[in-house]
């Protein structure tokens, strides 16, 4: 099946070239101060916005509640108003941008903190939703990630992945592909559970996506 191009790689494609010798933490700074990905309400891309995230919010709640989720680490936080109320559960956003911190901090009054996923120690909680971001890592930096979450001493990971996807290939950071996490060089269990995202982007072309639940202590 022929895939069309997400916008986010498109635009990430056109400015290769700011992006040379830029850590990682400035990459992800340049994304967000030009709204590099594109969408129009959410600089954290189109999967951020309002229609794209309402399944999994709808859906979170209920999901948590089943795997006995008291606290979540919502990493990185990103565009984090899409983010449902979740009972009982308390919620600890991360990001390496300051400008997402520094706002989160004031539209919602949260516990948000400035981390980079790959190197900085983490909040330990029961579970962590890295949603859309594995996506827009390096190979070398989505292990690096998961290191990160595993030493973080949390239980269950609830990340992107794509299940008719089948060849994973390597990207720069920041830059966008599918990943399918159960294919190598990943060679994931089958998550325990997912959440359909009824993504529609593509003319549904990426209806595939969903949110993959694994414990951490199951992975490669």
């Amino acid at each position: 099946m022929t895939r069309p191009p997400v916008l986010a790689h498109q635009r990430f494609a056109a400015d290769t070239a700011a992006f040379v010798g830029l850590d990682l933490a400035a990459r992800f700074e340049r994304i967000h101060a030009t709204n590099l990905w594109g969408a129009e309400t959410s600089r954290a891309g189109l999967g951020s916005e309002t229609a794209a995230t309402a399944r999994v919010a709808a859906a979170l709640p209920a999901m948590v509640a089943r795997l006995g989720v008291r606290t979540l680490l919502d990493a990185p936080c990103g565009a984090t108003r899409w983010l449902p109320a979740l009972p009982g559960v308390a919620v600890i956003g991360v990001d390496i941008v300051p400008a997402v911190v520094e706002q989160a901090c004031l539209e919602t009054g949260g516990d948000f903190r400035l981390a980079d996923l790959t190197s900085d120690p983490l909040p330990r909680t029961d579970a962590i939703l890295c949603r859309d971001f594995l996506v827009h890592l390096s190979f070398v930096n989505i292990a690096a990630a998961v290191a990160n979450f595993r030493a973080s001493g949390a239980t269950w990971l609830l990340t992107t992945t794509f299940t008719g996807w089948d060849a994973n290939a390597d990207c720069a950071d920041g830059d966008w592909r599918a990943l399918n996490l159960t294919r190598a060089p990943f060679d994931w269990p089958p998550p325990v559970e997912i959440i359909d995202e009824g993504c529609t982007e593509g003319d549904g072309a990426w209806a595939d996506k969903v949110i993959g639940v694994w414990r951490l202590a199951d992975l490669p």
